[in-house]
């Protein structure tokens, strides 16, 4: 069953029970809501990685931008404007499906009809000065960062790291390396690329490894690649959108 996570009640639960949040973020209802199914952990300590969500539930659901894993971690999901971009190991080669009859063992999708644009400066570019900035302009435009949000990047980073998970069945000892390992990866440079973000401060080994607020997917603007975000460094003129909550 997927989990749902209304921005609208978040908004009590922060104010009610966090008494050192002076006030809150100006623009009050954001136009989207952040929800999800499944969790890390649960893979991670409990080697479960049965389907928590069909993705056909969501094939209707316009302006969807949604990423994850599929059932038994057999590839990667990513869905931008209601187009899939699925990617599957097929022995040395990815191939990719644009339908929405599998399943997910963790999904994290938004539906967001507008965005708003916004230059990453220069002195923005590890993994690590992204997630700051990413934070300190949706803050600067009012979001609220204590709720999850969704991101875009665009234009063509220096460099990225990027994998597609294969999963061998019946391994029950998991490890983020070893979900890097099991399937195809490598490092692509200088390639216009879209990436599809989540930002939270509250969803550690959810939807985000226990390091980092963000979770991110690309794909290609050449059909080629499509998968999970390891590291990248920003290239110059590299754009992030938000949600346009006005």
């Amino acid at each position: 069953m997927i989990l749902r996570y209304p921005v609208i009640f978040m908004m009590v639960i922060f104010i009610s029970a966090c008494g050192n949040h002076q006030e809150r973020q100006s623009g009050d209802v954001p136009s989207y809501q952040v929800e999800y199914a499944g969790a890390l952990r649960n893979m991670m300590h409990k080697g479960d990685i049965s389907a928590k969500a069909s993705l056909s539930d969501l094939s209707g659901m316009e302006h969807l931008y949604a990423l994850g894993a599929l059932e038994d971690l057999k590839g990667e999901i990513q869905v931008f404007n209601g187009e899939a971009h699925h990617s599957i190991v097929d022995g040395d080669s990815l191939v990719f499906d644009d339908t929405f009859d599998k399943k997910a063992t963790l999904l994290v999708y938004a539906s967001v009809p507008r965005w708003k644009s916004f230059g990453i400066p220069s002195t923005v570019r590890t993994y690590e000065q992204l997630e700051h900035h990413i934070a300190r302009v949706a803050k600067e435009n009012g979001m609220d960062i204590h709720a999850p949000f969704p991101f875009l990047l665009e234009g063509n980073p220096t460099s990225f790291d990027w994998h597609v998970i294969n999963w061998k069945a019946g391994d029950m000892d998991h490890s983020h390396e070893k979900h890097i390992r099991s399937g195809l990866y490598g490092t692509i440079q200088n390639r216009a690329v879209e990436m599809l973000g989540f930002y939270s401060d509250a969803h550690h080994a959810i939807f985000t490894h226990h390091t980092t607020n963000m979770h991110i997917h690309v794909r290609t603007l050449d059909g080629l690649i499509a998968g999970h975000v390891d590291d990248m460094t920003i290239g110059e003129g590299m754009v992030l959108k938000l949600p346009d909550t006005e």
